[in-house]
């Protein structure tokens, strides 16, 4: 018998369990909230403000959400995309990096840089996308970024012009390896073809990661201007949510942007964040197998109840789509796309599916309220519908949280530059350790 063969379940909990009234003796900000769930202070930005109440008098009231990047409001830096006119992923990277709104001589610049950077080192597909594969799609790039350092000779400077060069290297690519890895997942785990499309110089972020899944490259301008405004949605959050954190916090112990990016990386593949997408839609597809009429509010209502009870779903007690951290009444986000997603689903086969989840938004509140006792407002966030408008984009589950790992590296790379230069102090936390004092017995006495 081996050491993990005692290493039982019961084991595992019993060595790591820490009284909850511990948390609440020491005052401990447990997930770094404040107990009315406010997030705790733990810096200063200029990037980018999550808005989604007001504190009055000590209160927390709810409010309406909305998002501004760099003192823009989300809804006007898409408004290119929506006018027809032009790709905004780019434009909104550039402002995230440089703090400012690209002229048309610089953002055609700059996408230039983009599109030069898009080639992989040589073998780099062979040896460490293809060999070997990997089922999940986000460790390949937390890998590859990691393996992208080795072809860095100056992967140690820190100086403003190599931050910049390697956040517009990665920007580039990862799009791209996202691709090849799905394609080589599909091959080594799957028994499908391994389809290897070169990128086609001149097309945009989105336009490449379109050309490159499709084994025929064919999209329409619908699509790709959809896609591209998702990346856009996704490219940066605030420096509060996990991923971004992780980043900040491991660039304040003065590592390379190639660890700082990768195990930013790691934190977004968590269902608790960017994997909630995928989370979102086997939730549907559970929902959707086990309410027999999708219309019927009673019956979702009480599918839902079981879902919070932890009696059906996943057994996570949790609604996947619901409720954010700093949004109460509404998420400007997931507004945006409930009015893509319904643009999408109109006169398809996508509508009855879309108004499924238009029930679930509009019931969960009151079953978490009456279930939970818990009247703290919950609206739908962006993951509720982001995932849905992937499928209708004939995108696969597997890539989903890999588009938002390719879009949010433009925020990361924004908080990066800024945690460099003006934070300049290693995130050091406290403890508070609760273990008693003991007394060492010798191997031989025990």
């Amino acid at each position: 018998m081996s050491i993990l063969d005692l290493y039982t379940e019961e084991g595992f909990s019993k060595a790591n369990h820490i009284d909850s009234e511990m948390y609440q003796r020491f005052d401990v900000k447990r997930g770094l909230r404040n107990a009315d769930g406010t997030g705790v202070v733990a810096g200063v930005t200029n990037i980018c403000n999550v808005h989604g109440y007001v504190v009055y008098d000590n209160e927390v009231i709810p409010d309406v959400g909305r998002l501004t990047l760099r003192g823009y409001e989300i809804e006007d830096l898409l408004s290119p995309a929506e006018r027809g006119q032009r790709f905004c992923f780019e434009e909104l990277t550039y402002l995230l990096l440089t703090g400012s709104l690209p002229t048309q001589a610089d953002l055609d610049e700059f996408i230039a840089e983009i599109d030069a950077a898009r080639e992989l080192p040589d073998g780099f597909t062979a040896h460490y996308i293809m060999d070997p594969a990997t089922p999940d799609i986000s460790n390949c790039l937390a890998r590859s970024v990691l393996l992208l350092y080795a072809n860095d000779l100056e992967a140690e400077s820190r100086a403003a012009s190599h931050e910049f060069a390697t956040a517009i290297s990665l920007i580039s690519k990862l799009p791209r390896i996202a691709v090849l890895a799905y394609h080589a997942k599909q091959a080594a785990f799957n028994g499908q073809s391994m389809i290897m499309h070169r990128f086609i110089p001149g097309q945009s972020t989105a336009e490449t990661f379109l050309s490159m899944l499709r084994p025929d490259r064919s999209f329409t301008p619908d699509e790709a201007r959809m896609l591209d405004i998702m990346m856009t949605l996704h490219a940066e959050h605030g420096g509060g949510n996990n991923s971004t954190f992780v980043c900040r916090a491991v660039t304040s112990a003065e590592t390379d942007p190639y660890s700082a990016y990768s195990a930013a990386i790691g934190s977004l593949k968590g269902t608790r964040h960017g994997g909630a997408n995928a989370a979102v839609l086997a939730m549907h597809e559970d929902i959707k197998a086990n309410v027999k009429d999708w219309d019927n509010d009673d019956e979702l209502s009480s599918y839902l109840a079981k879902m919070v009870n932890k009696q059906a779903g996943d057994g996570s007690g949790l609604i996947y789509g619901m409720g954010h951290a700093v949004y109460t009444l509404s998420d400007p986000r997931a507004i945006i796309c409930q009015k893509y997603a319904e643009d999408l689903a109109a006169g398809t086969k996508f509508e009855a599916e879309l108004k499924l989840l238009q029930s679930v938004e509009r019931l969960s509140p009151e079953v978490i309220a009456r279930e939970k006792n818990n009247t703290n407002a919950y609206c739908a966030n962006v993951d509720l519908y982001s995932g849905f408008i992937y499928t209708m984009l004939g995108i696969p589950a597997d890539l989903i949280t890999p588009i938002f790992v390719c879009a949010r590296m433009a925020g990361w790379a924004a908080h990066r530059f800024e945690e460099i230069i003006s934070a300049r102090r290693i995130m050091r936390p406290a403890y508070k350790s609760s273990s008693p004092q003991g007394v060492y017995i010798p191997i031989e006495e025990r």
